[in-house]
């Protein structure tokens, strides 16, 4: 099979079917994730990249491949993610540039355009490290180039290109001396590795499926599913306090159409350079009516407070990543498989439907019926099912707000990944919306206690986050793996106690190890112990915990609740 030229049309099946493998082994690029910080997140980033990118394509696809490429590089634009999926963005954005026009390309052009997003990405990026996604793209276009040049077949062309992309992937242990150390390649550069196998088997003949219809198959390289199986990832082997810069940040800065009055003149350098003396991991591409950012600061303030100084400031997202990554710890001791993940889907639980406007509607989010029942008992209107491995979407709340008729909101995230789709929904609602940041159940619960129906929106935010530092909360689940954290030895099928996020007991039999758990949180300062227990447990195991409570600290009064919640027999909240 012979390919002289390739047309919009051709060129959109590679991108579909690019996208297809990408989404297929995402989670694989996810659990190779160690630089230039352990957010877990690289494999995510690149997807809803890059599905973005094929959503526009899908809607403006041209037999004219100028067109096409302008369209997928627009929607990669407009829908990156993270360092790697502005990476992404370039690498299009710039084979667009070259191919801007033509209706159709020849091999050599087509190695040109690759070569071209190369050089566009290396441009947004302040400080290129080699050993990375950039390392894998620009070895795979230098050999685009050069073998363009011996011969007139576009395939042959992208044959060589994925090979080179394999190699240099293999390699990027050499570069990175952290990637030897824990034993995996640069992730990015797997993803990339990823797209581009999905662009060789276009051009062999194989059709994209429907692009809404991902497949189920994963195709791994080499040995990156065992690194899945065995249910490891490469973050597991960093500290968290040692992330220098702690929140992921992102924003767009229209420079046109902006309404922000007495606004600076713009020069790219010298913003860069700012920028540079804030943080790390600076990515910066503009245009004339627009500037997108992502950066990695310790006062994101301050960078969004220079920012605006040139415009208005628009998709502001920020993400704590030391919070991701000590998540992401938790995780390897409460796995669930990705199949399991998928197949659970947020679903919203309407207490009571209100036809006429409320003063206020709170929204929680809770895996158990047990748990919805305790929130609505406390006065919310909606459940939201979701939690730890089921982490709702903005739209999930979006529904919600819609669906209850309140003046004004209030919502209860209770697990702290999901605290920013909340803020977005927020940001969405026609009607005033405070999100108060509860990181779990027993902080909901505390939250809600703390609630004043006669207090304003505001003031009943602060009285409500307040509220937080009074409870502490415990929780006891199994360990799927042996591991160690910190001191503590965990093997698997251990039952792990969990005291604000840290480890700190791991035993053989559930009851010792969630006395153990009690034992550390409890001192003779705390007046009330909440036992909610769930799958796993009993209300019978929670009144001899209460027995044995009552032993070591009289003084102290407990109450023992039905969650019926998965994953973790007990949670405990003590205040």
């Amino acid at each position: 099979m012979v390919h002289k030229r390739l047309d919009g049309v051709q060129f959109s099946q590679m991108v579909y079917l690019g996208a297809n493998n990408l989404h297929t082994n995402y989670k694989i690029v996810d659990a190779l994730n160690v630089f230039p910080v352990p957010d877990g997140d690289t494999g995510t980033n690149m997807n809803l990249t890059f599905t973005a990118g094929v959503e526009e394509l899908s809607r403006k696809e041209s037999a004219h491949i100028g067109n096409s490429a302008q369209a997928l590089a627009k929607g990669l634009l407009m829908g990156a993610r993270g360092n790697s999926g502005v990476i992404l963005s370039q690498l299009f954005r710039g084979f667009s540039k070259v191919v801007a026009g033509k209706e159709t390309i020849d091999a050599r052009t087509f190695a040109d355009a690759l070569k071209m997003g190369v050089d566009t990405a290396y441009q947004a990026v302040m400080k290129p490290v080699e050993g990375t996604v950039l390392t894998v793209a620009r070895e795979a276009a230098e050999m685009a180039v050069k073998i363009s040049r011996t011969t007139d077949d576009i395939l042959t062309v992208m044959d060589k290109t994925f090979e080179q992309a394999k190699l240099t992937l293999s390699q990027t242990p050499e570069y990175l001396p952290v990637l030897k150390e824990v034993g995996v390649v640069d992730s990015g550069g797997q993803g990339l590795v990823y797209i581009y196998e999905g662009f060789v088997r276009s051009l062999h003949g194989e059709k994209a499926v429907e692009q809404k219809q991902m497949p189920g198959k994963a195709t791994t390289l080499q040995n990156m599913s065992d690194l899945v199986e065995e249910k490891h990832s490469a973050q597991s082997q960093l500290k968290t306090e040692d992330i220098l810069y702690g929140y992921c940040t992102e924003f767009m800065v229209y420079l046109t159409g902006s309404t922000e009055a007495n606004k600076k003149p713009f020069a790219e350098a010298t913003f860069r350079a700012q920028l540079d003396t804030m943080g790390d991991s600076l990515l910066v591409v503009s245009d004339e009516d627009v500037i997108k950012v992502h950066i990695h600061a310790e006062h994101p303030g301050n960078v969004l407070n220079y920012a605006q100084q040139f415009g208005s400031l628009h998709r502001i997202k920020i993400d704590n990543m030391r919070e991701q990554h000590s998540n992401i710890l938790r995780e390897e001791t409460a796995h669930v498989t990705s199949e399991e993940v998928q197949a659970e889907s947020a679903s919203i639980a309407i207490k009571d439907e209100q036809e006429l406007p409320v003063p206020y509607g709170i929204i929680a989010v809770a895996a158990g019926d047990g748990i919805a029942e305790i929130f609505q008992s406390l006065g919310v209107q909606v459940v939201v099912q979701g939690g730890q491995t089921m982490n709702p979407s903005t739209e999930d709340f979006v529904k919600a707000i819609e669906e209850l008729h309140a003046e004004k909101m209030i919502i209860l995230p209770n697990n702290k990944n999901i605290i920013m789709a909340a803020q977005q929904a927020a940001v969405l609602a026609s009607v005033p919306v405070a999100v108060v940041p509860t990181k779990s159940v027993p902080q909901g619960m505390a939250a809600l206690v703390a609630f004043n129906g006669g207090e304003e929106l505001e003031s009943n935010k602060e009285m409500m986050t307040k509220a937080l530092e009074q409870v502490k909360t415990g929780l006891v689940t199994h360990a799927v793996r042996d591991t160690k954290m910190g001191d503590v030895e965990i093997a698997e099928g251990d039952f792990i106690g969990i005291n604000e996020g840290t480890i700190i007991t791991a035993q053989a039999d559930m009851m010792d190890s969630a006395m153990e758990l009690l034992k550390n949180m409890v001192d003779e300062e705390t007046g009330l112990v909440t036992i909610i227990y769930g799958e796993g447990a009993s209300e019978e195991q929670g009144a001899l915990l209460e027995e044995m409570l009552a032993d070591l600290f009289e003084d102290v009064e407990v109450e023992i609740l039905s969650g019926r919640q998965p994953l973790y027999p007990f949670i405990f909240a003590v205040e």
